[in-house]
């Protein structure tokens, strides 16, 4: 069980926020199969502010989509508590602070990873937004483990870190990474573990390498955090959920999804999709098309496939050539880190 703020979750692997990618859609996917707890991708806050489209599309909400957290990003401390409340008045079952991010556009609007390095700021927007946000609602936040390696940094990540939990906050995730690291070299597991012992009983998440079912249990044995978000290692892989699942309740490693299974949930997921942007959806499913052919036996190809669909029309046709639900594949593929550059071996479907 994993505890934030009054939400009893009863699973501590949840899916993180992923921009670009933990739309509606995806995360209703994660669900079905096993996520207990969702996040939006990332959502500026002054797109939520400024009336108009896109605070209409980053607002809407699924009634099927709950619990459900709203990650906000923004460096203005007044206007990002004032999107923190215009979220929970949405429906958001909690908000969710972002100063992790570290895409260089991003640090250069001295928004989200950037705030590690200026703890003033970061103190302002985390009173702002647990004071804008009513009280039965959860605030969290997401960190990295500093913005580089020098003792001056981890020193702005424990005052941060405190402060946020001394000001109410229910939860904080840690990526084990810098912002300087990005997405490179391995996540500090052995940080995590610091950072739970120094909050105690307080609800830490960690984050970080997380692209199988054992590496999620593996963390959790290792590092004692309380939670994990899973983020790259969900996308196209939705059937983590309940593999983690399955092992923590002492069973063995589920076989990977079939094709037809796979199938099943890509057409799912599509017309999601295609419900909730008709135009946009042979656009948007291509980049999770290609993710999910990482588990089909005959990737490389289906990958290629993905990538040239540019139609619903041209969807049905993928679907139909590669996730024939009653053709026999080989078995399909478990992914085993970033890119699964495992070979996919003979890749030969025998219509019946």
């Amino acid at each position: 069980m994993l505890t934030i703020g009054h939400l009893q979750i009863d699973a501590p692997a949840v899916q993180a926020a992923l921009s670009g990618y933990s739309d509606g859609p995806m995360r209703l996917i994660a669900r079905r199969l096993g996520a207990p707890y969702a996040l939006h991708e990332v959502v500026l806050d002054k797109l939520v502010v400024q009336p108009g489209k896109l605070r209409r599309r980053a607002l809407a909400l699924d009634p099927r989509d709950h619990p459900v957290g709203g990650q906000l990003m923004g460096s203005e401390p007044e206007q990002f508590g004032q999107a923190a409340a215009l979220m929970a008045d949405a429906g958001f079952d909690v908000i969710d602070i972002n100063f992790g991010c570290p895409v260089r556009k991003v640090l250069g609007r001295c928004r989200g990873g950037y705030l590690l390095s200026d703890p003033p700021t970061a103190f302002e927007i985390i009173r702002r937004v647990r004071d804008a946000v009513p009280p039965a609602i959860p605030v969290t936040l997401k960190m990295r483990r500093g913005m580089d390696d020098s003792g001056d940094s981890e020193q702005s990540f424990f005052r941060i870190f405190d402060y946020a939990f001394e000001q109410g906050l229910a939860a904080i995730t840690v990526h084990g990474r810098t912002v300087e690291q990005k997405y490179v070299g391995p996540s500090r597991w052995d940080f995590l573990a610091r950072a739970k012992r120094h909050a105690g009983n307080r609800t830490v998440l960690g984050s970080g390498d997380l692209f199988t079912a054992l590496d999620v249990v593996r963390m959790l044995e290792q590092t004692g955090v309380d939670g994990v978000t899973i983020a790259r290692g969900c996308i196209g892989n939705p059937w983590i959920f309940s593999q983690v699942r399955a092992l923590l309740s002492g069973q063995t490693l589920p076989d990977p999804p079939s094709v037809a299974e796979q199938g099943a949930v890509i057409r799912e997921h599509y017309a999601l999709c295609a419900r909730a942007r008709t135009e946009d959806a042979p656009r948007i499913m291509r980049k999770f098309g290609i993710k999910y052919s990482e588990l089909h036996p005959c990737g490389t190809q289906v990958r290629e496939a993905f990538v040239r669909a540019a139609s619903a029309e041209d969807w049905q046709r993928v679907l139909a050539t590669w996730y024939d639900p009653v053709a026999t594949w080989p078995p399909g593929r478990h992914r085993h880190g970033p890119g699964d550059l495992i070979a996919a071996g003979a890749c030969a479907a025998e219509n019946n």
